[in-house]
């Protein structure tokens, strides 16, 4: 059975910075895409980031590019995103989720086959 699991989430005040980890099993880690969405209160879920298990290959939304970072540990497949400069707006649910084959700097969660639980981040001005 596959299993994405997140934890890394927290309350922290404007400007400072979280790292979230998925830890994922029951599955065939290479050659998969790997992605981070995220959902606040009323409204559509969101893509952030992805990256390429098979490769390094990453892809970033616009409004975070410069401040999140997608990393992955092979061995231990896991994916992580270092939030920086953390914002009111950042406030979501955070989700990681796979897709089967390449990412896409396009992020439509259609195209994810599987989703972990998903980890809270709370940022206060």
């Amino acid at each position: 059975q596959v299993q994405l699991v997140e934890s890394g989430g927290g309350s922290v005040q404007a400007g400072g910075a979280l790292r979230l980890s998925c830890a994922t099993s029951g599955y065939l880690y290479s050659n998969k895409c790997m992605g981070w969405f995220r959902q606040a209160p009323g409204k559509e879920r969101e893509g952030v980031a992805a990256i390429y298990t098979g490769g390094s290959s990453t892809y970033y939304a616009d409004s975070v590019k410069g401040r999140f970072t997608i990393s992955q540990d092979n061995a231990k497949t896991t994916v992580y995103l270092q939030m920086n400069s953390l914002k009111p707006e950042d406030t979501a649910l955070y989700y990681c989720a796979l897709r089967h084959g390449y990412c896409s700097d396009e992020f439509n969660s259609y195209n994810y086959n599987y989703w972990g639980q998903g980890t809270q981040v709370t940022v206060s001005s």
